[in-house]
């Protein structure tokens, strides 16, 4: 029975401490105060992570360094930020909107997360305070699949088990994104590899990719459309 287990959530601790009611629990609708990019400042020195919820597109143009990005607009975010927030310290989360970073406040409270959340702060407040920040050049498939031609780029899947095995590029390396963190080291990449992060659509993927950058990574590229489009476009795949 314990054969084949998914790995343990890394939010399963704080989830069973609050139904233990060893930490409290939300009953009320959560707020999410606004703050200034110097509070913002002063929160990071103190290792709190920014959860940028914007898409994928958004945060390649300009995000805050160090930046997790998590979609808002997935219909799994509060279960892939519980994935990736580390198990103590603060958030801040970066949205498109005011409104935005409510409901993104809101979803987190399902997994026992809005307690953290140290409030939200707005990426064009943040760039006009002149602050540093980063960039993840996005890869169409079409662009893919000429670079492997060319023979000088690795490719990173960070789907479910079942979709690897369902279909993906022959010389493509695996890992789920959800052990990224923890296991990147496996892959034996170097950080200044020329590295392209696919999932099914470019989401998870960009997910990866911010976590990649968090390591130390700096020549990545998030496959956008995924092996959604790579499959539409009838490029080969293998099982």
């Amino acid at each position: 029975m314990n054969a084949d287990q998914p790995p343990r959530p890394a939010n399963m601790r704080n989830i069973v401490a609050i139904n233990q009611g060893l930490r409290p629990l939300t009953l009320l609708e959560p707020t999410c105060a606004t703050l200034s990019p110097e509070e913002v400042q002063g929160l990071l020195c103190q290792e709190n992570l920014v959860l940028d919820t914007r898409s994928p597109e958004a945060f390649g143009e300009c995000h805050i360094v160090g930046a997790a990005n998590v979609q808002l607009s997935s219909l799994e975010f509060e279960q892939r930020s519980g994935w990736l927030l580390p198990a103590e310290g603060g958030v801040v989360i970066v949205a498109e909107t005011h409104e935005a970073a409510q409901t993104a406040t809101r979803k987190l409270a399902f997994v026992g997360l809005d307690q953290r959340v140290r409030g939200q702060v707005e990426m064009s407040a943040w760039t006009a305070a002149g602050l540093p920040t980063a960039t993840l050049a996005q890869m169409t498939v079409e662009e893919l699949r000429a670079s492997l031609e060319g023979g000088n780029l690795k490719v990173l899947d960070v789907r479910e088990v079942f979709e690897w095995r369902g279909g993906h590029l022959a010389s493509a390396l695996y890992m789920n994104f959800k052990q990224l963190s923890e296991r990147f080291g496996d892959l034996h990449l170097r950080q200044d590899d020329r590295v392209a992060v696919i999932c099914a659509t470019g989401m998870r993927s960009s997910t990866a990719c911010s976590l990649l950058l968090r390591k130390g990574f700096r020549n990545l590229l998030n496959v956008t459309g995924g092996m959604t489009l790579w499959t539409k476009a009838g490029y080969p795949i293998t099982t």
